[in-house]
């Protein structure tokens, strides 16, 4: 049950926690009673996120068949289900062949419909995957007891929880108390920040709060990286934010549009079926006169006769028309094509999750990316570091190369210092020993535990080396040692354990934010103790006494050398690094010879108030730079989508200045755009009225999004579709996901990224390479481009087939060629060449074009005219040759006659259901290839049973036209002599196996008899493709007008 809608609801972050406690009716030591607990759990529910109730399998696989084609096949499916019923009890056949046409429509719908099922399961999964995230069990205060494994679901508002590290977090919470002096919690994959958050228990006075800046607030499903607290819940289940992103992925799936694809196929889905209606309306209409007679008396008809044999018999040919139309093998070749794209983009390291985002790619025209893992590495990485020379005055810069965790990844510039001097001796023994952080590898990634920050400062001291030569040799001896060991899981630290053994730990000083620094106490080689600090630069300044230069000597600090040391500070800043300043200090006093807990100085180290006395008149060393580092790759990649024509927006977690100096350095923006109107806090933006909101996003050029959170993405996508963007999207955590699942592409990190992310994607980017999207983008026009030319190359295919069929029923002659036979050709001998045609190469300057509009007509109007012309080809050429053989004795020198048959005239042919009144008409039997004799016992069957051998090389000139005009669909408008064929050798062979199949079903008896044609001899294949050549002039010749009038138009928008 959901606590009540009136219910005002209570900001704990902006309470103390007296008022909080209050609020929740608790106290911290003894909370929430059981009878307490049972009332809440009544009014507040579970501590889960809500089980959206799942479509029943049943409707998933009806609304498969909502699609205007589907809906077209269906209707054919039927219709031939009864005409071939009616058929096989007139001829007495009840065998399965006569049902092979409606069998084989009604299979393909249902191979489409498992497929559509199968990826909308896919879809489902993110839901599931965020579910996982949720915590199992914790720590609560029930009844004055410590209950230390309580089931998280039975949490309710009110608990009193205690956090340690490593804990996931069970759901959200205020911090009351901090039983440690830090604690800090890896927020990342909910809010995008890059680094460990701290948290403490002061509140923040604002009532409409970033979640980052809640830092007295935890959240379900983050994790404690440092330190333990007692925490106060206050939301749970669909009330948390983990549980808000729940609600927005289901509301985002929601509103999951159809791709442009689909939007063009489903607008000509719904032509054609208007263009069906009508043709096949005609052709039955035309035909009246055969079934349908009357006398006229005193000028009114009379005497009505209705033949309903013939009447079905044209209503018949109504139904072949209709199978000739619909293109059927399209919804398999599309889906073959987009298959073989996923294939060719997984080898380019992008994984596609749903078919139709292939082409949706193609003509994306923003891409909004998160910044934290996406365009940086999520590794933090030294960049630069900073200690004085020989004087006060004068610094020593040193820059850093590498962006990762692995330690042989880049190296310090110019470095020279292997016999390091004091100064950056004492640097390294900061970095080595003030730090918790290690490093290990995956596998795949080095990746690390601890703090990101101590973990780079770690791999610098790898960098540096040690000063000791022996020892120097030795670690390099081991390093290339390690190289050849089995477990490369293991990362040997061998500088930083050289440090470690030589300078021991013996106590350490937590950071806390008073004093803005941590400290550790070593044991030196020489029997002393000494501190080591690290923390912030002018915290630590605060506290500084002396400066120690780079022979080791150490000088008091003056104001000069102070206003250096901060501008240099300020320099950094400015670049987006965070600075950490390097401090030491060796008169400890009492706690100068400290080793243990018996030491009388022990108290001390147990009060966190004696921790900056103790940090006080401290020797400065030198300032460390550090950042989450853009990926080496992605300054071309930004490159490449200016030039394609495509807006980069970044939309992160993390605080304005670091996000636009990243964008900034991955040129974005240049160093001195003004970022006004482009660069935004979510919240800012949220601000402003939609009309400026619109009027942002449609200016051109980059934006960057700082502070957002899940809701600012989501809404931000939403409204770039508004306005007919293609939005692609990329995350890699649990806060993108909403947008992820809403935007036309949704791209997820394969290595960083979070389940909830990858299963909300449509893709998925296997090296976490910004840079691979834009090659999926290239690979998406490519494959769109191609699928283009085979739509094309079907629909003029199916054109002709129809004008065939047309001229068949107009003339009133035999009808050439049978359904199964039509469903052959659209199925079988069409498919490989269409499917070979998604091989086309890509154009060279793909990349240097703008993106397709996505309401681009598929066919143009000149395209649609040149398929007009050749489709009328294919059905005279197709007519043709079935007249040719009935009327004429030879044509082009080839003899039609050798076999035997009988010649009539063309208008016997025409009124050929007059037969039986012709007196002393007879037909002579004939021979086909194979010896075979073709008799009749009525010589009227000559234009039913005898039109066989006329029907076969119809169908073989349909055939081998279609083969020639797929060689004219390479190119929309380059000529063959410039595209050669063999420039897609897939399209050559393609071609020799849909010759193959065909013949196949020429030269098998029991399939000839299935398909009722017969073999052909040398001379009538040689008639085949004389007749069928022709096809590639028309076209040759279309394309040259096609390309003078593209000239002409260039010339005078000139």
């Amino acid at each position: 049950m959901d606590p009540s809608e009136d219910e005002k609801p209570f900001h704990a972050w902006s309470w103390p926690v007296e008022q909080c406690l209050k609020e929740y009716s608790v106290k911290i030591d003894k909370g929430l009673s059981t009878y307490e607990v049972e009332k809440r759990l009544e009014k507040y529910g579970w501590n889960e996120l809500q089980k959206e109730r799942r479509k029943p399998l049943w409707l998933c696989v009806l609304e498969q068949f909502d699609d205007t084609l589907v809906k077209i096949l269906l209707i054919a499916a039927f219709i031939s289900f009864i005409l071939a019923y009616l058929h096989g009890s007139e001829a007495g056949d009840s065998g399965l062949e006569v049902y092979v046409e409606p069998i084989v429509i009604i299979l393909i719908l249902v191979l489409n419909a498992i497929v559509g099922v199968w990826q909308e399961n896919n879809a489902e999964r993110a839901l599931d995957a965020l579910k996982e995230m949720q915590c199992d069990s914790c720590k609560v205060r029930r009844d004055g007891h410590l209950v230390p494994g309580l089931p998280a679901k039975e949490l309710v508002p009110g608990d009193i929880v205690e956090l340690r590290v490593g804990d996931k977090v069970p759901a959200d919470m205020r911090v009351a108390a901090l039983k440690t002096s830090t604690v800090r919690v890896e927020q990342s994959s909910l809010t995008g920040e890059a680094m460990p958050v701290l948290k403490g228990t002061d509140p923040i006075f604002l009532d409409d709060c970033e979640l980052q800046a809640k830092e007295n607030m935890v959240f379900a499903g983050t994790t404690v990286v440092n330190g333990s607290c007692i925490c106060l819940v206050v939301n749970t289940g669909m009330h948390t934010e983990i549980g808000k992103i729940q609600k927005q992925i289901h509301e985002a799936s929601l509103e999951e549009s159809d791709t442009p694809l689909k939007k063009k196929l489903d607008e000509f889905g719904n032509r054609l079926t208007t263009a069906i209606g009508i043709v096949c309306l005609i052709v039955w209409a035309v035909n009246y006169k055969y079934f349908l007679t009357w006398e006229i008396k005193h000028g009114w008809p009379t005497n009505f006769r209705f033949s309903f044999e013939k009447c079905t018999y044209y209503f018949k040919i109504a139904v072949v028309l209709a199978v000739a139309a619909i293109p059927e093998g399209l919804p398999a070749v599309i889906t073959t094509c987009l298959a073989l794209g996923t294939r060719k983009m997984a080898q380019k390291n992008a994984i596609v999750r749903k078919l139709p985002s292939v082409e949706t790619l193609g003509c994306t025209t923003v891409i909004c990316s998160d910044k934290t893992g996406t365009l940086t590495t999520n590794q933090m990485s030294v960049t630069e570091f900073f200690t004085l020379g020989g004087k006060t005055t004068i610094s020593r810069i040193f820059s850093v190369e590498g962006t990762t965790y692995d330690p042989k990844d880049g190296g310090i510039v110019d470095w020279n210092c292997y016999n390091m001097d004091a100064n950056l001796q004492a640097l390294a023994e900061v970095c080595a020993l003030c730090n918790d952080a290690g490093i290990y590898s995956d596998g795949q990634l080095y990746r690390m535990t601890g703090l990101p920050t101590e973990a780079a400062l770690k791999v610098l001291v790898e960098k540096m080396g040690v000063p000791d030569s022996k020892a120097r040799n030795k670690i390099r001896d081991a390093q290339l040692a390690a190289n050849y060991l089995i477990d490369h899981n293991t990362v040997k630290l061998g500088c930083c354990e050289w440090w470690t053994r030589r300078s021991k730990r013996v106590a350490t000083l937590e950071f806390d934010r008073v004093r803005k620094s941590m400290s550790v106490i070593v044991r030196e080689p020489c029997g002393r103790n000494r501190l080591l600090v690290k923390g912030a630069v002018e915290s630590l300044l605060e506290r500084t006494l002396y400066i120690q230069l780079a022979d080791g000597s150490i000088v008091p600090i003056d104001e000069p050398c102070r206003q250096l040391l901060l501008s240099r500070h300020s320099e950094m800043s400015s670049k987006g690094l965070r600075c950490l300043g390097m401090a030491y200090k060796d008169d400890l006093g009492e706690l100068s010879d400290y080793y243990a807990e018996g030491h009388p100085a022990y108290k001390k180290l147990l009060d966190p108030s004696c921790f900056s006395l103790i940090e006080s008149n401290l020797v400065f060393v030198g300032v460390v730079g550090l950042r989450d580092p853009p990926r080496e790759e992605v300054h071309q990649a930004i490159e490449d989508c200016r030039g394609a024509g495509i807006k980069v927006m970044v939309i992160t977690g993390d605080n304005k200045s670091t996000a636009e100096a990243i964008c900034r350095e991955i040129h974005l923006f240049s160093e001195d755009d003004d970022l006004a109107g482009r660069s935004f806090s979510g919240k800012e933006f949220m601000e402003l009225s939609s009309v400026e909101q619109m009027k942002i996003l449609n200016e051109p050029g980059g934006k960057v999004f700082s502070r957002a959170e899940p809701r600012h993405k989501q809404e931000i996508v939403r409204m770039l579709k508004e306005i007919g963007e293609i939005v692609a999207m990329t995350g890699d955590g649990v806060n993108d996901a909403p947008a992820l699942k809403l935007a036309d592409i949704g791209i997820a990190m394969g290595v960083t990224g979070t389940e909830v992310a990858k299963e909300a994607s449509d893709m998925v980017l296997a090296d976490d390479n910004f840079s691979t999207i834009v090659s999926a983008i290239a690979e998406g026009r490519s494959i769109y481009n191609n699928m283009k030319a085979f739509i094309r190359y079907m629909i003029s295919s199916n054109f002709g087939e129809v004008i065939a069929i047309f001229l068949t029923a107009a003339l009133g002659i035999p009808e050439c060629m049978i359904p199964v036979q039509l469903l052959w050709v659209n199925l079988v001998t069409d498919g490989p060449p269409a499917t070979a045609l998604g091989f086309n190469p890509a154009e060279v300057d793909i990349m240097q074009k703008p993106p397709r509009r996505s309401n681009d007509a598929l066919i143009s109007s000149w395209v649609l005219f040149r398929y007009m012309v050749i489709g009328s080809y294919v059905g005279l050429a197709t007519v043709g040759i079935f007249i040719l053989w009935y009327t004429r004795a030879s044509f082009l020198g080839i003899n039609l006659v050798s076999d035997g048959h009988t010649l009539v005239e063309l208008s016997q042919l025409r009124n050929w259901g007059e037969c039986p009144g012709w007196s002393n008409f007879v037909a002579a039997p004939f021979t086909v290839a194979g010896g075979r004799v073709i008799t009749f016992s009525n010589p009227c069957d000559y234009f039913s049973v005898g039109k066989v051998k006329a029907m076969t090389l119809s169908l073989s000139v349909l055939v081998a036209i279609e083969m020639f005009n797929s060689l004219n669909a390479l190119s929309e408008d380059t000529s063959l002599i410039k595209m050669p064929p063999w420039r897609n050798c897939w399209l050559l062979l393609a071609m020799s196996v849909s010759f193959g199949l065909h013949c196949l079903i020429l030269y098998v008896p029991l399939l000839a008899d299935v398909f009722g044609i017969v073999p052909l001899t040398f001379n009538e294949w040689l008639l085949v493709l004389l007749v069928s050549a022709p096809v590639i002039l028309i076209d040759e010749l279309l394309k040259f007008a096609g390309r003078r009038k593209t000239q002409r138009r260039k010339v005078k928008a000139a």
